[in-house]
């Protein structure tokens, strides 16, 4: 995505939706077997404060236009530069309910198998074309929610999935530190403390 973006030119607090059309995508990788009891929306925004600058060395390179955005499928959306004083990205995704009364969350932002999924951060460098070169990337696991708010957050969305769903729900709230203990973009499996999942109040 191009650094001169609408959301970027909103920093240093950026909010953005991420499904662009307001629908949620289905993906052939969304299809599991059993029944699905129950498919709703639920909307998950993430909270990022203490940005770790727009320069990093990574492996000998000196990257002077960093940038970190969510991962929506292959790509990174929203970009948002590293010497920002907070970002904000709201997701929407699919809270399903299997035949077996596990709950499961699917969508273009979310990666990974069933049992084991996750959000991405993606970090790069943007180029003066616009492009978005990875470096390294930190994953919110779900199965790091406290499983009591993720099925409170389930509960309290209003919506069923459908084509043309309204906004509704309170949804999830993951707070995060952006910068690691070395002082650079923060990478890896991001676990709770580093991370705190919450309702929307």
């Amino acid at each position: 995505m191009p650094p001169t973006s609408t959301a970027m030119a909103k920093n240093p607090d950026a909010t953005r939706r991420l499904d662009g059309s307001g629908r949620v995508a289905r993906t052939n990788g969304d299809r599991r077997p059993g029944r699905v009891c129950d498919d709703r929306r639920v909307r998950i925004t993430i909270h990022g404060r203490n940005l770790p600058g727009r320069t990093f060395t990574s492996q000998g390179d000196l990257l002077e236009n960093v940038h970190v955005a969510v991962q929506m499928g292959k790509d990174p959306l929203d970009p948002v530069r590293g010497d920002s004083r907070s970002a904000t990205w709201e997701v929407d995704v699919r809270a399903v309910t299997g035949d077996d009364g596990e709950l499961d969350l699917r969508g273009p932002a979310v990666h990974g198998k069933r049992g084991g999924r996750f959000l991405y951060l993606t970090w790069g460098d943007v180029g003066t074309d616009g492009s978005f070169a990875m470096f390294r990337r930190a994953k919110l696991m779900v199965a790091d929610i406290d499983k009591q708010v993720l099925a409170d957050a389930a509960r309290y969305a209003s919506n069923r999935v459908t084509d043309d769903a309204p906004d509704g729900g309170r949804g999830l709230v993951a707070e995060i530190d952006l910068t690691d203990q070395c002082g650079g973009p923060l990478c890896a499996r991001v676990r709770p403390p580093g991370v705190r999942w919450s309702v929307a109040g």
